[in-house]
């Protein structure tokens, strides 16, 4: 009886055992469970932020711009979307001549405070609306983006339309300007090159969103900065800067109005030819007339389409001439100021230089 009741408990003892080996490979399980859920949220959590940080439709866009933002005109260039040839200008309504030369680092402005504001989730593509401080100026910029493919599980994305937007420069009396610092000619820009009309409308290639400043400052013209935001893809943005002459090209064109009529007065008639004052008399004259200059004219410049204009100006000139009567041949000195009015204009030549015409206002 003592061996069976010592196999029973031994047999109590190990089923006991087992039981609580049991509850504990259950408790280690149910652990493992948990951890293994916490893991996959985690692993979750950790891609939802690596997608909305790296691969989202609001991520590719703030790539874009810290590229703007960092003076990497040619990264930006080459976003997917961004780059266009004549055709995609053609299509998209912008002169298909418009010229890259803004689409650089040295033309770039930079871009703060940059945030994402929304996104809209249109099916086929998103509209990504961000906002930024461009210099002083507060702007927002709505982009279209589409899916491009995937980098493994990754999606990559496009602009579906260019950010890019095009300038439309009307500028009067230079052929010389500059954007934000970086220097441009319109003969090196227009397709006609030297011989491009110098009032022919200068269509430039822009980056959205970027500011810039247009300025004139060359030895004949100068016009203070015209502050441009382009905030806008795929837009044309008119602007029109006339110049005013500088104080050193009107000095010029005094010095040569005054030499012009100075070897007027060298002439000994009664009327210099091609010069805006002259006498008259009835009877006829014994000797040759003696011009000089009383007064000298006070140039002033206005716009003239391409070049300038001498606006109606008062001078005096002087003559000395002895008249003798046709009647009774006596002699009479005449010897007096002979007050008269011009006006001129001023072409720019393709060298540089102008070409000053001055003719008598009457």
């Amino acid at each position: 009886m003592d061996g069976v009741e010592k196999s029973t408990g031994g047999r109590a003892a190990a089923h006991s055992a087992d039981r609580r080996r049991t509850r504990i490979l259950a408790l280690d399980i149910s652990a493992l469970v948990v951890v293994g859920a916490l893991l996959v949220g985690a692993l979750g959590a950790a891609s939802a932020v690596a997608y909305q940080k790296l691969y989202s439709p609001e991520a590719f866009v703030l790539h874009y711009l810290s590229l703007l933002s960092e003076g990497r005109a040619a990264d930006a260039l080459a976003v997917p979307g961004v780059a266009v040839d004549s055709r995609d200008l053609t299509d998209a309504g912008l002169p298909d001549t418009a010229s890259e030369a803004l689409l650089r680092q040295s033309a770039l402005a930079p871009l703060d405070d940059v945030a994402i504001e929304s996104v809209v989730d249109g099916g086929d593509a998103y509209a990504v609306t961000a906002s930024y401080a461009a210099g002083p100026h507060r702007g927002k910029t709505t982009f279209t983006v589409g899916r491009l493919g995937s980098v493994g599980l990754a999606p990559t994305w496009r602009f579906v339309s260019s950010p890019l937007a095009v300038i439309d420069l009307s500028l009067r009396g230079a052929m010389q300007f500059s954007v934000n610092g970086f220097d441009i000619d319109k003969r090196q820009v227009l397709t006609a090159g030297a011989d491009a009309d110098p009032l022919a409308d200068v269509p430039l290639l822009v980056f959205s969103p970027g500011l810039y400043s247009i300025s004139v400052d060359t030895p004949v013209s100068t016009s203070p900065g015209v502050a441009v935001l382009s905030d806008k893809p795929r837009a044309v943005i008119p602007v029109g800067v006339q110049t005013e002459p500088t104080a050193e090209f009107v000095g010029v064109v005094q010095q040569e109005v005054e030499s012009f009529l100075d070897s007027c007065t060298t002439q000994k008639v009664l009327q210099p030819t091609g010069c805006p004052f002259g006498f008259s008399v009835q009877n006829r004259i014994k000797d040759e007339p003696t011009w000089s200059m009383t007064t000298q004219p006070t140039i002033t410049l206005e716009p003239d389409g391409a070049g300038w204009a001498i606006p109606r100006t008062e001078a005096v000139a002087h003559i000395r001439v002895d008249i003798q009567s046709i009647y009774d041949g006596s002699v009479r000195e005449v010897d007096v100021d002979v007050p008269f009015f011009l006006t001129g204009t001023i072409t720019m030549l393709a060298d540089g230089s102008a070409s000053i015409q001055v003719a008598p206002a009457d």
